[in-house]
């Protein structure tokens, strides 16, 4: 990962439709940062590869999922911009279709570079990519969020690291 030191550090979480898989890593994210209190220094948003459900809220199991956790889950959807490749330091897609549509609307080989899988940072999980719930039941969000609360705590002890923070 290419850190350019910019504060705070700012990671974009970038699923299909930005209501189910995104905004959930956007808010396990945020809640570790908070709880670190690192909000200063690390700060992150969510954001779709397609337009379909612009402005629309998180997908209400999706939200009633983190609820049970203690986990608030908001927003508005909203696609990736070509300002996003300036803006964020760290794009992560969750699955291999998310990988391969957001690297075709990079600007140039700087914004592909700083796109990666989220499942990069599982470690106790096997999955190469984070499923999308929204055609299944409420099991699927509850096995989302799982993934996400593995994969976002190594993502913040991994830039912990990095930023020396």
């Amino acid at each position: 990962m290419t850190i350019n030191h910019s504060i705070p550090y700012r990671i974009l979480f970038v699923c299909w439709g930005n209501i189910c898989r995104s905004p959930g890593a956007e808010a396990v994210f945020r809640a570790l940062v908070e709880k670190e209190g690192l909000q200063e220094k690390i700060a992150c948003d969510s954001a779709g590869t397609i337009d379909q459900h612009h402005g629309n809220p998180p997908d209400g199991r999706m939200q009633e999922a983190a609820r049970r956790r203690d986990i608030l889950v908001q927003g508005g959807a909203r696609m990736v911009t070509p300002d996003d490749f300036k803006t964020f330091d760290l794009m992560l897609t969750m699955d291999n279709f998310n990988f391969s549509e957001l690297n075709g609307l990079a600007p140039d080989a700087e914004g592909a570079a700083i796109i990666r899988p989220f499942c990069d940072y599982l470690t106790d999980h096997v999955d190469t990519q984070v499923p999308d719930p929204y055609y299944g039941g409420a099991r699927g969000f509850d096995l989302v969020l799982d993934l996400l609360e593995d994969g976002c705590s190594n993502l913040l002890a991994s830039l912990r690291k990095e930023l020396g923070i």
